[in-house]
Parts: C-alpha cells; sequence; structure tokens
C-alpha cells in the first residue's frame, strides 16, 4: 500500500531555513556596518568642528601704505573685503591723524558700507549709522566702531594690527596705538 500524499503547505516551497539564517545574518552585518560608517562620520564632523580653521584666515597684521597716500578727510575702502577694515585720516586740533576702523557695526556684526554722498558708514541690516570717523550717530548701534592697533613699521609704511582691537570707554580715541598722528 503506497503512502498517501502529504499535504504540501505554502511555506515548504520557500527558503530553506539554512539559507534564511544565512540572509539574517548578512542583513545583521550590513546594518552594523551601516551604523559603523554613520557613527565614524558623525565622530569626524565633531572632531572637525573643534578644529580652528585658521588656515584660510588673512594675517591679523598688515601694511596699509604710506601716510602720504591718505588725504585728510578721505575713507580708504580698498581694505573692507579683505581685512574688514576702513583706513580714514581726518584733522584733529591742527594735525593730521590715521585710524584704522572695525568694519563691523557694533549692534549685530553686519559689515557697515561706506556712503560717499552722506559722509558717513552705514549699517545695510538695522540702519546704523556711523559719522566718517566711526562715532555712532543714528540706529540701535550702541557704542561707536572699533579701532585696530595702527603704528608705523620700520619702512615708514601704516602697520594695522587686527589683533588689537580698541573698543569704546572715556578717552579711547586719546590711548595710544589708537592712531598714528602724521
Amino acid at each position: 500500500m503506497p503512502f498517501p500524499q502529504q499535504k504540501k503547505f505554502a511555506f515548504d516551497n520557500e527558503l530553506p531555513r539554512r539559507s534564511f539564517f544565512r540572509l539574517a545574518g548578512l542583513a545583521w552585518a550590513m546594518g552594523v556596518a551601516a551604523l559603523t560608517g554613520a557613527f565614524g562620520l558623525w565622530t569626524a564632523a565633531i572632531a572637525r568642528f573643534f578644529v580652528p580653521n585658521a588656515a584660510n584666515e588673512p594675517n591679523q597684521t598688515f601694511k596699509a601704505g604710506f601716510p602720504e597716500e591718505y588725504a585728510a578727510g578721505r575713507v580708504e575702502t580698498k581694505f573692507k573685503n579683505r581685512y574688514q577694515t576702513w583706513i580714514v585720516s581726518f584733522a584733529h586740533n591742527g594735525r593730521r591723524r590715521i585710524v584704522a576702523l572695525r568694519a563691523v557695526c557694533t549692534h549685530l556684526g553686519c559689515i557697515t558700507n561706506w556712503n560717499e554722498s552722506e559722509n558717513r558708514f552705514k549699517c545695510p541690516c538695522h540702519g546704523s549709522g556711523f559719522s566718517a570717523i566711526g562715532i555712532n550717530l543714528e540706529g540701535p548701534a550702541p557704542r561707536p566702531l572699533d579701532r585696530y592697533a595702527i603704528r608705523f613699521a620700520e619702512d615708514g609704511q601704516l602697520e594695522i594690527d587686527r589683533a588689537k582691537v580698541f573698543c569704546y570707554r572715556p578717552g579711547w580715541e586719546e590711548e595710544q596705538g589708537s592712531f598714528v598722528e602724521v
């Protein structure tokens, strides 16, 4: 007597058990590899955050030419883009002074623009206005533009040191190093 035919189930034609565990192990390994890679990239991004990007920054000290190149009452704009600096020559008590103004607005840090027709610096973000020597005249800026240290280099040129900043406080406009007299 022949054996009766067994009824086949739907999953009998599917993947054998051993192949299933191989695929499950492969999927697990790929998941672990993906998580490890993501964690590695995340760690590298955080580590990069703590490394300063000083290589692309311009020098803190630069030469701005000879004092004769700056006429009294004139604002030099050629150093704005690279060094964020305005060079201003003006008369003070019968003598000519030259200052290096930081082009950053003292309100929220926008870069100011020189408006020749109004003879003042204007902040494009919130409308602060500064005189030609950096004194705040209008708008929300709480204090005048900062000054960079300026001195004569050995060759007679003006040397600006952006690492030393003179911020507003009583008597700041007379501080040694915040201006040169010509």
